[in-house]
């Protein structure tokens, strides 16, 4: 049944199942305090120290962790599908995000598979156009860069919204869909 739902010509959107939050790279925060205010006790150096070096390296190694988690949700074949055609997960992540900035006006920016190909391909639609319909190509994942999908939190900085919406992408149902249309 999914096979058929996900690939037949009736343009089908899976909203994601599970919400992971709407994270961004975190910070090394300010300290509300000079270095030096716990003289004598701490002095300016070790905070100093501590803060931008050891707290830094904290934050940093946090940033990369979660990044690499990112890329582990999309796994297996589709992983590997990712890396061969568009050469990394983070150039797929790029490519992916740019086609979906330069939306003009309201539509989609998607994820299809070219059975054709055997490829995965990028794509935008504008509007209301089917990517099937339009393209021929299935789709696997659809992100909707319409205003009224993210004007309340992001007002019309469509570049935030799409930064964020990588932390709620349902990459095994992305990974069913593709592997329902291999076949």
């Amino acid at each position: 049944m999914l096979s058929r739902a996900v690939c037949g010509t009736r343009r089908q959107l899976a909203p994601a199942l599970g919400y992971l939050g709407s994270r961004q790279k975190h910070s090394l925060p300010d300290l509300p305090y000079d270095y030096g205010a716990l003289e004598p006790h701490i002095n300016a150096q070790i905070m100093q120290l501590h803060h931008s070096k050891h707290h830094a390296a904290y934050v940093n190694n946090l940033n990369v962790t979660e990044e690499k988690y990112q890329e582990a949700l999309a796994k297996g074949e589709l992983l590997e599908a990712i890396k061969r055609d568009f050469g990394s997960f983070e150039k797929f992540k790029e490519k992916l995000t740019a086609a979906s900035v330069g939306v003009q006006g309201s539509g989609w920016g998607w994820l299809g598979f070219n059975k054709e190909r055997g490829q995965l391909q990028i794509a935008a639609c504008l509007n209301q156009d089917p990517l099937q319909g339009t393209t021929g190509l299935i789709p696997l994942l659809g992100i909707d860069v319409w205003e009224h999908a993210y004007y309340l939190q992001y007002k019309n900085v469509r570049p935030d919204y799409l930064k964020a919406i990588w932390n709620v992408i349902n990459w095994e149902n992305v990974t069913e869909r593709y592997m329902a249309c291999k076949k």
